[in-house]
């Protein structure tokens, strides 16, 4: 069996880091988060560069490779997305409602590898509802026109989901 290499996509909440997660078990795959590649530890935090990114994402695919084992990848970072398009077999745009991903952010369990504490991620939670509530009017790499874009250009198979699914629905 061929080894899936998968993108995952969509608005902050979206369930991304949760169906990237569940696939990764289910299927023994390598998951790699793009937020812990994109920024850099400042305060306050600023973009990693394009180049290093990039370095550290061929790396990433070519042990991978290596190994012989599949990998899926997730994030809102159309640029660095684009970087490994002509990588990915397969991509899932989680495109659900911004009601839907704000519930999903306001229930999001500590996330240990972007803050420190439980407390430090709870007091950016009203920073990331309203950034949230902004996915359709921004027009930068995270908004619902860079992922659609992304999207609609990708040549291999695609996948849109509009709900947060179990992951046996989600055939790769």
């Amino acid at each position: 069996m061929p080894c899936p290499l998968i993108l995952i996509f969509g608005n902050s909440g979206s369930g991304k880091s949760t169906l990237a997660k569940a696939l990764a078990i289910r299927h023994d795959l390598d998951h790699l988060d793009l937020d812990t590649l994109a920024w850099r530890p400042t305060e306050p935090p600023q973009r990693s560069e394009l180049s290093q990114v990039n370095a550290l994402l061929d790396a990433f695919v070519e042990r991978n490779a290596e190994q012989n084992r599949g990998w899926v990848i997730e994030g809102c970072y159309t640029d660095l997305l684009e970087l490994l398009s002509d990588k990915a077999e397969h991509i899932v745009f989680m495109n659900l409602a911004v009601t839907a991903c704000i519930a999903n952010a306001k229930a999001r369990p500590w996330e240990p590898h972007k803050y420190a504490s439980k407390a430090a991620q709870d007091a950016n939670v009203e920073m990331l509802l309203e950034w949230i509530g902004q996915y359709s009017s921004r027009e930068d790499e995270f908004s619902y026109a860079a992922h659609l874009g992304f999207y609609d250009r990708f040549q291999g198979r695609k996948t849109i989901l509009t709900a947060n699914t179990d992951v046996a629905d989600v055939v790769i």
